[in-house]
C-alpha cells in the first residue's frame, strides 16, 4: 500500500468513525417520486431536483429517443471543431427566449458554465462582489478569476452597498455582483429589486445563477427575474438543464449577443469540453416546452410545497422560510443529519442530510425538495414518517 493510499484510507476511516461519511444509493428505476433503491427497496423521493417531474415525462423522454436515432450517441468533438449540431442552436434559441435575452450558450454542466463565464469576463482590473452563501460553483468561478474579490453577508444589502462603495473607490474597469437566484441550501430568494437598485446606483453588472429558480419561481417558471418583473435588469443568467428542465445534465448562460460571442471565443470549459450530448439537448428543449405548455405543473408543485410546510409546522418542525420548492430543516451536527436521513430511509423516505462543508458547522440539515408529480398521499406519508423519526431522535 502506498503512502498516499494509507493517508487517504486513514482520513476515510476518520469520516466513517465521525458518522459523516457520505453513502451513495443506487436507483434501479426512472427518477420519479416513488422509485426503487437497491439498498432500501421502494421509497418516496424528497431529495431530487426534479421539481416539475419532467425527467420521466413522456414528451421529454421521447425527444431524447428521437435525437438518439437522428444524431447518434455522442458529439465526438468540442463545439468549435465539429461538435455543434443544429439541435444545440435550437436549444440555445429556446433558452434565450425563455430568459428574454439576446442569446444563450450551453455547457456540459452549470458548474462548467459558472467556472467558465466568470474568469472569462473578469480580469485584474475588475472587482467581483459575491453573496456569502453562493453555490460552490460560483465560489470556484470567482476564485479562478484574477479580479479583486469581495464578499457580503448573505442578502445583507447594507454590506453589499459598503462593498460596492469600496469597489468604486478602486476605479475598476467593471464591477460584478454575483449571486444565486434561489440559494440551494436555504431555499430563500435573492433580494433582486434591492440588488438591481444598487447595480444602477454604482454602475455594476449582475450575474445570477438561477439553477433552483427556473421551473420553480416566477409566474410561468422562468425564474427569479420573472418573479420580480426584472428580466431587463439581470445582465447575465446562468442555469442548469439538470434540475427542473428534464434533470439530465448540462448548463447554460443567457445574456447579450456580444457576451455569448465573446464566451464562444475564450471560455475554456466551453472550448475544451465535448458539446452537450444531442439527446440531452433535445430532451431539455422539450422540457422547456412542456413547462410552458403545462402551467398546471407549477401550480401543483406550489400546492404541494404549501402542504409539506403546513404539515411539518403542525408536527412541531421549524423549516426555514422561503418561496422555493426547497424546504430545509436544521438539525445541528453533520453526523446527526446523516443519521436522521438513514433512519428516514429505513422508513421508506429518501431525504439527503447535508452538513459541513456544504453548510456551516452546526447548521446541518435535511433538505426536502418537492416534485410536482408527488401525490397528496405520498406527501402526507412523508410528513408522518418525518414526524415519527423526528420524535424518536428528539428533534421535536
Amino acid at each position: 500500500m502506498t503512502t498516499l493510499t494509507q493517508q487517504l484510507t486513514s482520513e476515510l476511516d476518520a469520516l466513517k468513525k465521525a458518522g459523516t461519511l457520505k453513502n451513495f444509493r443506487h436507483i434501479t428505476t426512472p427518477m420519479q417520486p416513488a422509485l426503487h433503491l437497491e439498498e432500501a427497496g421502494d421509497v418516496i423521493v424528497l431529495s431530487a431536483n426534479n421539481y416539475l417531474g419532467l425527467s420521466n415525462h413522456p414528451k421529454v423522454v421521447q425527444a431524447g429517443k428521437d435525437a438518439l436515432d437522428a444524431y447518434g450517441a455522442g458529439t465526438a468533438s468540442v463545439r468549435f471543431i465539429c461538435g455543434t449540431f443544429d439541435i444545440h442552436r435550437a436549444l440555445e434559441k429556446t433558452l434565450a427566449k425563455l430568459h428574454k435575452q439576446q442569446a444563450a450558450l450551453t455547457y456540459p454542466s452549470c458548474w462548467q458554465a459558472n467556472t467558465g463565464v466568470i474568469p472569462a469576463l473578469t480580469g485584474a482590473e475588475d472587482v467581483i462582489i459575491a453573496d456569502a452563501l453562493n453555490h460552490a460553483s460560483l465560489i470556484d468561478g470567482c476564485r479562478m478569476s484574477k479580479a479583486k474579490r469581495m464578499i457580503y453577508a448573505h442578502s445583507d444589502m447594507n454590506e453589499l452597498r459598503a462593498r460596492l462603495t469600496e469597489a468604486k473607490a478602486l476605479n475598476p474597469r467593471r464591477i460584478f455582483i454575483i449571486t444565486d437566484g434561489v440559494f440551494s441550501m436555504e431555499g430563500d430568494i435573492v433580494k433582486l429589486p434591492e440588488v438591481v437598485a444598487l447595480k444602477k446606483e454604482f454602475g455594476a453588472i449582475i450575474l445570477m445563477d438561477d439553477c433552483h429558480g427556473v421551473g420553480v419561481i416566477g409566474a410561468t417558471g422562468r425564474g427569479c427575474a420573472e418573479h420580480f418583473d426584472l428580466e431587463d435588469e439581470v445582465d447575465i443568467i446562468t442555469g442548469t438543464l439538470g434540475k427542473a428542465l428534464g434533470g439530465a445534465a448540462g448548463g447554460y448562460v443567457a445574456a447579450d449577443q456580444a457576451v455569448i460571442d465573446y464566451l464562444n471565443q475564450v471560455s475554456r470549459p466551453q472550448l475544451f469540453s465535448n458539446a452537450l450530448p444531442t439527446t440531452v439537448a433535445a430532451s431539455a428543449k422539450a422540457a422547456i416546452e412542456v413547462m410552458l405548455d403545462e402551467p398546471e405543473l407549477l401550480t401543483r408543485q406550489r400546492a404541494l410545497v404549501a402542504r409539506m410546510r403546513s404539515g411539518l409546522k403542525a408536527a412541531g418542525f421549524k423549516p426555514l422560510e422561503g418561496e422555493s420548492a426547497i424546504v430545509p430543516i436544521i438539525v445541528g451536527e453533520t453526523s446527526f443529519a446523516i443519521k436522521m436521513s438513514e433512519e428516514l430511509l429505513k422508513q421508506g423516505v429518501f431525504i439527503t442530510g447535508f452538513g459541513f462543508p456544504v453548510v456551516p458547522e452546526g447548521h446541518a440539515r435535511l433538505r426536502i425538495q418537492i416534485c410536482a408529480t408527488l401525490t397528496d398521499a405520498q406527501v402526507d406519508t412523508a410528513i408522518e414518517k418525518i414526524t415519527s423519526v423526528g420524535k424518536h431522535l428528539g428533534v421535536i
